[in-house]
């Protein structure tokens, strides 16, 4: 039996994109009820967008995040599934019926799957941000790419470009976390896994993404990093090592070339590099913090570039990997001054409001 569906976007200000969103979803292959929203600004040029199609636009009534958008959206809306993507992304045919199928299964209270930038509509920069992102090694820990082993596996956490869930599990839980920015799917995911359900992820239910530009995706993944922290320190079981190590690579930047430049200023280079005779050792750590440095970025490099031959983005190449650890390396960086950010808010005491990316102006 066909369950009704209803999909949602949050919309800001990318109405040209929104546009080809929103032809996709027109063109499922659901045969069952299948409603599509937009909800944003009621200035917002997405409107237009949305109405020309014959497609309904909710006024989000000012909100300032996109989870109380959600909010407003749910408010408004009836349906037994409750579907999720962004207003920036190409939408396979198959989308809608690929995760309703799987709520057969009374154990799913909501599904996803990868997301992976367009190979053919995607700019090389944009190419090389998707390999990054699909890392196996130094991004394995988000969900850009995530491919499960099996058809439907059990996870922690599904992407807000690529989600479905019950309603009835939606409303339990009273909706998205008020007034929460950037970490607002991570914190939705969270309060449905406490209160007993479980959450799963399609490998076949691929959702085409655009990646953003390298400075707003730097911008992008700082805000995560500053969101997630201070989810965490709200919610500490959303606490990983793994953020804690990434706060610490900018320090450990920072202090690799202060301890080149130190070196190269008392002689560490006195000798060529090659040379590992008596004299040179002789140079003791002067020597090493010259030679420190240039030996971690080829190792760096070096596992940025197996991560991504080995991840699964449809955008590797030889070029995109060559280049994927610019875009590593921005992500590293970015993310943990995001979390240093948070650590400091947290610090002094004045978390204040999340701040968005976008602007819901």
């Amino acid at each position: 039996m066909s369950r009704s569906v209803c999909v949602i976007i949050p919309s800001v200000g990318n109405s040209d994109e929104l546009g080809i969103t929103l032809d996709g979803l027109q063109s499922q292959d659901y045969f069952g009820p299948l409603e599509v929203v937009v909800v944003g600004p009621g200035t917002d040029p997405g409107k237009q967008e949305a109405e020309s199609r014959g497609i309904r636009f909710i006024n989000d009534q000012g909100c300032k995040t996109r989870a109380d958008a959600c909010n407003v959206a749910l408010a408004a809306t009836e349906s037994e599934l409750v579907m999720f993507t962004d207003d920036d992304v190409i939408v396979p045919e198959e989308w809608v019926s690929q995760l309703s199928r799987w709520f057969e299964r009374s154990e799913v209270a909501g599904v996803g799957g990868p997301n992976f930038g367009p190979p053919e509509h995607s700019t090389l920069q944009q190419q090389v941000i998707d390999v990054g992102f699909c890392s196996r090694i130094f991004t394995a820990g988000t969900n850009y790419g995530k491919v499960g082993k099996s058809e439907l596996e059990e996870v922690e956490q599904l992407p807000g470009v690529n989600s479905a869930y019950r309603r009835s599990v939606l409303d339990e839980i009273g909706g998205f976390v008020e007034g929460s920015i950037g970490a607002e799917d991570v914190l939705l995911d969270h309060s449905i896994r406490s209160a007993g359900h479980r959450l799963w992820t399609d490998k076949t239910a691929v959702m085409w993404h655009r990646r953003r530009n390298l400075s707003r995706v730097r911008k992008q993944i700082s805000n995560y990093g500053l969101v997630r922290t201070l989810a965490s320190n709200e919610h500490p079981d959303l606490r990983s090592w793994s953020h804690v190590l990434v706060a610490l690579f900018p320090p450990i930047v920072i202090a690799a070339f202060a301890a080149f430049y130190w070196g190269w200023d008392n002689g560490g280079l006195a000798l060529p590099w090659w040379d590992f005779s008596a004299g040179a050792l002789e140079l003791g750590l002067e020597r090493v913090c010259v030679l420190a440095l240039p030996w971690l970025i080829v190792l760096y490099n070096v596992i940025a570039w197996y991560g991504s031959a080995s991840g699964n983005s449809p955008n590797r190449s030889l070029t995109t990997v060559f280049l994927s650890p610019i875009v590593i390396f921005t992500l590293h960086w970015s993310y943990g001054i995001g979390v240093l950010r948070g650590w400091w808010r947290i610090f002094t005491g004045n978390s204040g409001m999340q701040i968005d990316d976008r602007s819901r102006a």
